[in-house]
């Protein structure tokens, strides 16, 4: 059987999503949790674009010892210098350069001739062939290009030393009897193929990124690049889950495995959802929360009889079913003993912060269920010294003839003290106005989404927002026992990281004047 490689993409392609922008923190959380998820290659970023990233990407390759560690390159010597620079003392450095390679990128994109294209696209392998152990070269929209022009470009760029060769369809255009095609074209006429490793990566703006996925693995490509959830630009990319499970149910079809360890898959999804601010469907496959929900009366009497009459795929693969709740009798050792299996690996200071939230959240709440736990992990993976505010009281008073009003105290980074009283036509507008009104600056709500982290009357309330300020967009999240609680924690979260990101270009000018 086959061995496919799991080239996961999320905090690159997936950070490109519109409105989503994790910060470093972020970043490595969910790289730490990519590697226990035993993904072979983790694309932590693109290190030329912007020097946050390019410090997020150094970060990681430092930190993760498990997964090899890439960054993108344009086919230029600055992005390969900066590539190496982030990654050179990673377990294993590797780096992926790109050039656009379809007729309309490089007649209108590039300006460039074929030729020339080949010949930039050789230089620049050389030169990270020079660095770095391993070269992935991508053909950009190989999808539209001109397969015979292709074959030369691959032929050209393995003999300068890629040892990867990636054929992505970049805007999602092709179907899958086309990919396989391009695959057994491509495998039957560069002459040194054997030489390197096909590499697959699908878009899916027409809804075929998984299917011209497994297409291209049973055409050939024995590495598959693909983000958790399918987040990405436009409608998205190929799911890392969808095409995990795919292989290991069907692998009599696909006589392919992809060493994912499934049982963490819903806990990647859940993670990936939370910082990124975008809610995974219901009827998504494999991690949406009617995955395994029978509403049929048919449906539910075959389940009961023989559960494979309409489960192909059980909670327990994916890591869908939840170990034993803790209560609020739960000790702190059993408390940190369940956070270390769920992945946490924070500082004593962060577990101290989220076991305190833990026991408030027990005495309302008779079970507090593993993604409770996960709502609190994530609430709490801010730098709490980058937290400007924080909010410490909040009291709404409603009702159906008066005028809804907020009072809110607000704790300060230097220990300054807060309270301001405010109205809205609304109790969460009462709450924003006067948020507002203690930060001095007005911020454009421009989403807030709302939701449960498990059923039920006592079910944890987790808010996500997007606030606008100067050209800037930040997202927020709160999770509380209570509706208002939670919304006032989401703004104050994207207020905090505004700040910071504020801050931070500042500091960045300021070390390039």
């Amino acid at each position: 059987m086959r061995k496919v490689k799991i080239f996961d993409t999320t905090l690159r392609d997936g950070e490109q999503t519109p409105g989503v922008n994790l910060n470093s923190q972020e970043k490595l959380e969910i790289a730490l949790q990519l590697e226990r998820l035993k993904v072979d290659v983790i694309e932590a970023g693109f290190p030329a674009s912007s020097p946050g990233d390019f410090q997020s990407v150094k970060t990681i390759a430092n930190s993760i010892k498990d997964s090899s560690i890439t960054g993108l390159a344009r086919a230029k010597e600055s992005d390969i210098q900066s590539a190496w620079e982030a990654l050179k003392q990673s377990a294993e450095p590797r780096i992926h350069v790109f050039i656009a390679t379809s007729p309309i990128h490089m007649k209108y994109k590039l300006k460039l001739t074929p030729d020339q294209v080949i010949e930039q696209a050789v230089h620049s392998v050389k030169l990270a062939a020079q660095k770095f152990p391993h070269v992935q070269f991508s053909a950009e929209d190989a999808s539209r290009s001109d397969w015979p022009f292709l074959v030369k470009v691959i032929d050209a760029v393995i003999d300068a030393g890629a040892t990867v060769i990636n054929l992505p369809d970049t805007v999602g255009y092709t179907m899958p009897s086309e990919i396989s095609k391009l695959f057994d074209y491509i495998g039957h006429n560069v002459s040194q193929i054997d030489k390197a490793i096909l590499s697959t990566h699908n878009h899916d703006d027409l809804g075929m990124g998984v299917a011209n996925s497994l297409a291209a693995i049973q055409a050939g490509a024995t590495q598959v690049e693909c983000t958790v959830n399918g987040i990405g630009e436009r409608a998205g990319n190929a799911s890392l889950e969808e095409i995990a499970v795919a292989l290991h149910i069907r692998s009599d079809y696909y006589q392919a495995s992809s060493g994912i360890h499934l049982k963490e898959l819903k806990r990647t999804s859940a993670l990936v959802s939370r910082l990124s601010s975008m809610n995974v469907p219901g009827n998504k496959a494999v991690v949406g929360a009617n995955a395994f929900a029978h509403e049929s009366g048919i449906h539910q009497d075959g389940m009961l009889k023989h559960k494979e009459t309409y489960e192909i795929i059980t909670p327990e693969l994916v890591g869908a079913t939840s170990s034993a709740p803790l209560g609020k009798h739960s000790g702190r050792h059993a408390f940190k003993e369940k956070l270390s299996e769920l992945g946490f690996n924070g500082s004593e200071e962060v577990l101290q912060h989220i076991f305190t939230a833990f026991k408030d959240l027990a005495d309302k709440k008779k079970e507090v269920t593993e993604d409770d736990l996960y709502a609190l992990m994530t609430d709490a993976t801010d730098d709490r010294s980058k937290t400007t505010y924080e909010v410490d009281a909040l009291q709404v008073s409603y009702g159906t003839n008066q005028m809804p009003t907020a009072t809110i105290t607000l704790s300060l980074q230097e220990g300054e003290e807060l309270i301001e009283a405010g109205t809205g036509s609304g109790s969460v507008e009462a709450i924003y106005n006067t948020l507002a009104k203690m930060t001095g600056q007005h911020y454009a709500l421009t989403d807030y989404k709302i939701q449960s982290i498990n059923g039920g009357e006592d079910a944890l309330a987790e808010v996500h927002v997007k606030l606008q300020h100067e050209g800037i967009e930040q997202l927020g999240r709160g999770v509380a026992h209570d509706v208002l609680e939670a919304s006032a924690k989401a703004y104050i979260h994207a207020v905090n990281r505004m700040i910071a990101r504020r801050k931070h270009q500042a500091g960045e000018k300021t070390k390039v004047g």
